[in-house]
């Protein structure tokens, strides 16, 4: 291209993170799915994804701050996970920052500040010193999460999830005050503007009539989690049974094969992000009849997959949404 003088005029590319095209085969099973199927990945900074959701190569910090757009162009993902609010609490106004965004119809899932929902003050390295006084803690839990997320992401909300981080000992001896504790908390927050409260837990001792029960009581969904602490999502299916009718909340956090602790194990597997490495067939199948039903029954499922559950979760989300639609 040339200026008005004859030059050759420099090429105006595109600022800022730019979405790779879509695929016609996405665009095509996108209109395949349901509107109250959200699927997305547990968050959205990573530079392997070059290629499945980024036009170019860009740095964490770059997609963390300014890819979010990007990412909510595909036409797959419906939802994305916001974890980093479990190690600080977000404002009001970061919240809506995030929705302003993405389009409508977008959900986000968003964990508790640990504050409220880790029984141990921990360490920098993670090890548990002393037991945390504000565990489960209603004031603290409206103050730094509810009051922020309803206000600044209003219609967008999908889940927004307690996490209850595993017990020590002697908590998980006293299991009936935990759910005591964890009763009045649900009772306290207000109904969101959209999408539900649930609970994730990563102790089996908190599987039991007495979770259903308070879960009933206070009209707050179970969380599925999807992670070696749990069993695995057949032995949760009861719970979901139990529980029904309502929204479909799941998090697939991490691939059995790892182990309880195999984070570091998985990050290091797979690398980039960028491949299918450990396909989980059988947890895909199964969570794909599941979410058919709920989305049947004209219910919300929102569902978020991290990298660590099979090696790629945009790929996971494809594949996820792929086995919905073949049925």
């Amino acid at each position: 291209m040339q200026d008005l003088f004859g030059l050759d005029a420099p090429v105006q590319r595109p600022r800022g993170v730019q979405a790779v095209p879509p695929l016609a085969a996405d665009i095509a099973l996108a209109a395949a799915l349901s509107p109250h199927i959200h699927l997305g990945t547990s968050t959205w900074s990573y530079p392997g994804w070059q290629g499945q959701v980024w036009a170019g190569k860009h740095s964490e910090q770059t997609l963390s701050k300014t890819g979010l757009p990007a990412y909510a162009a595909h036409p797959l993902l419906r939802a994305v996970g916001i974890d980093r609010g479990f190690y600080r609490p977000l404002a009001a106004s970061e919240f809506e920052r995030h929705a302003q965004q993405v389009p409508a119809g977008f959900r986000f899932t968003v964990k508790a500040p640990s504050l409220v929902t880790d029984a141990m003050l921990r360490n920098e390295d993670g090890r548990g010193h002393e037991l945390n006084p504000l565990f489960l803690d209603p004031t603290l839990a409206l103050q730094d999460f509810i009051a922020p997320a309803y206000e600044g992401l209003g219609s967008h909300i999908g889940a927004l999830v307690f996490q209850i981080s595993p017990l020590p000992g002697p908590l998980l001896a006293r299991m009936g005050e935990q759910f005591d504790k964890l009763h009045a908390l649900l009772l306290a927050l207000p109904k969101p503007p959209a999408g539900v409260i649930a609970v994730e837990v990563r102790d089996a001792a908190w599987l039991t009539p007495d979770l259903v029960a308070l879960l009933r009581d206070t009209g707050v969904r179970y969380c599925v989690g999807l992670h070696p602490k749990l069993p695995p999502l057949q032995e949760q299916l009861p719970l979901l049974r139990a529980l029904w009718p309502g929204p479909l909340v799941v998090r697939w956090n991490l691939n059995r094969l790892h182990g309880a602790y195999g984070y570091e194990a998985a990050e290091k597997r797979y690398g980039e992000f960028n491949e299918l490495m450990d396909p989980d067939v059988e947890t895909r199948t199964e969570l794909a009849r599941i979410i058919r039903g709920t989305a049947g029954a004209g219910q919300d499922a929102f569902v978020t997959i991290s990298n660590k559950a099979e090696g790629s979760a945009p790929l996971s989300v494809r594949a996820l949404s792929q086995a919905i639609a073949e049925a």
